[in-house]
């Protein structure tokens, strides 16, 4: 017993050692920062106005296309219109501009695509073959020349009544700063929530975790809600990389209560407050959330009264292993819990999935929490832990937010 512990001991630091000396992260410009705003939606302005003036972001493309602001169906946009609406006017813009990094769309630009080579759909689906992906939106555009770089691999993806493709994120797991010129793609987030008010919040709790980020830290912790029920996992091999040629079926559930357990000593390492509930209760009534990584509505003991007790503190990163968080930024009832309600209750940077991802998709906690809690952006952060990209990802929050970033 004791020669396994000590062997077990070893692997485990050999995987934390990698994250723990990642390279130091540094500070970003607005100059890297590409704004996206729709005309046609009157919110969508405003709200890029606001970035604009808060973060003095000066790139700026207006698309014209349906307001999504204003109902379900508009939050999808099919793929025609997409290209010659949204993605023309982007790459126009960057192909003159090879300083953008980062992409940030606002609440009214559509979420979803429909009738695309890639993203997911139900397996049972009558659409053809090749043009029968629901992918986000902001994952395809962050997917932009990925076709142009070699190496660049498309993996078949099925599972969980889904089935589909995307590509290798090629940042995920790095241990530097992106750039779209090392990289390929754009880290593209997204300013959005229920309202136009939840929507703004979003740059003026990135503003105060930035400026307060020492009292933040004494107020608050980190939460990981693990379901043991699902199994504890080996924390060892976890974050593990995509290896195989094809997905064939969803990874064991246990492995992401052993991606939190090994985020877990990432934060401990570091002296950053967190709480590890190894119960099978779903944990509610927690305020001043730092961090959220939980299995949602998902969870066994899942209760909509404890999801909706969540509040969060300035600077807050989450996840949660939920199929549809992401599926809709309009009020709602019924189905699996949304990431538009952590956000209404105080979230700063979370991800999401507007459809079938698959357990492979969820950011890793551990890389997540190890880069943003080394001063990386929230985008770098939550980027370097999601395996794909042109698949069903949105991630919410100014991707210049980077609270722990030291001041040199």
């Amino acid at each position: 017993m004791k020669l396994r512990t000590a062997w077990l001991t070893g692997c485990l630091l050999a995987l934390l050692a990698p994250l723990c000396l990642a390279d130091p992260a540094r500070k970003h410009s607005p100059s890297e920062v590409l704004l996206v705003s729709n005309a046609g939606s009157p919110v969508s302005v405003r709200i890029a106005n606001e970035y604009a003036h808060r973060r003095h972001v000066t790139a700026h493309v207006t698309v014209n296309c349906a307001d999504s602001s204003l109902s379900v169906a508009a939050e999808t946009i099919g793929l025609a219109d997409y290209s010659r609406s949204i993605e023309a006017p982007i790459r126009a813009y960057l192909k003159a501009h090879p300083q953008i990094n980062f992409i940030v769309l606002t609440k009214g630009v559509p979420i979803r695509i429909t009738g695309a080579p890639l993203g997911s759909c139900d397996e049972n689906s009558k659409e053809p073959l090749l043009t029968r992906g629901h992918p986000s939106v902001d994952s395809y555009i962050a997917a932009l020349d990925y076709d142009l770089l070699r190496g660049t691999r498309r993996i078949p993806i099925a599972g969980s009544g889904a089935v589909g493709a995307g590509l290798i994120n090629r940042y995920w797991n790095a241990n530097e700063p992106f750039s779209h010129s090392k990289f390929g793609g754009y880290l593209v987030t997204r300013l959005d929530g229920y309202t136009e008010v939840d929507a703004t919040a979003l740059i003026t709790r990135s503003l105060e975790a930035e400026t307060n980020q020492a009292q933040i830290l004494k107020q608050g912790s980190v939460l990981f809600d693990i379901q043991p029920r699902f199994g504890l996992g080996d924390k060892a091999t976890q974050p593990g990389p995509i290896s195989a040629d094809a997905i064939t079926r969803e990874s064991e559930w246990s492995e992401f209560n052993a991606d939190m357990r090994h985020a877990h000593d990432v934060l401990a390492s570091r002296n950053i407050p967190d709480e590890l509930d190894l119960t099978d209760a779903f944990i509610g009534n927690r305020t001043n959330l730092l961090g959220y990584f939980s299995w949602g509505s998902n969870d066994a003991a899942y209760t909509m009264q404890a999801y909706q007790s969540l509040k969060f503190a300035p600077g807050s990163l989450s996840d949660t292993a939920v199929s549809t968080s992401a599926r809709t930024f309009l009020p709602t009832q019924g189905g699996q819990s949304l990431l538009a309600d952590l956000i209404s209750h105080g979230l700063t940077c979370g991800k999401g999935y507007v459809d079938e991802p698959l357990l492979q998709a969820v950011a890793s906690p551990t890389i997540a929490m190890d880069r943003y809690t080394a001063g990386y952006t929230m985008a770098e952060s939550l980027y370097a832990a999601s395996h794909f990209v042109a698949w069903e990802d949105i991630v919410i929050g100014d991707p210049l937010c980077a609270p722990y970033l030291r001041k040199r």
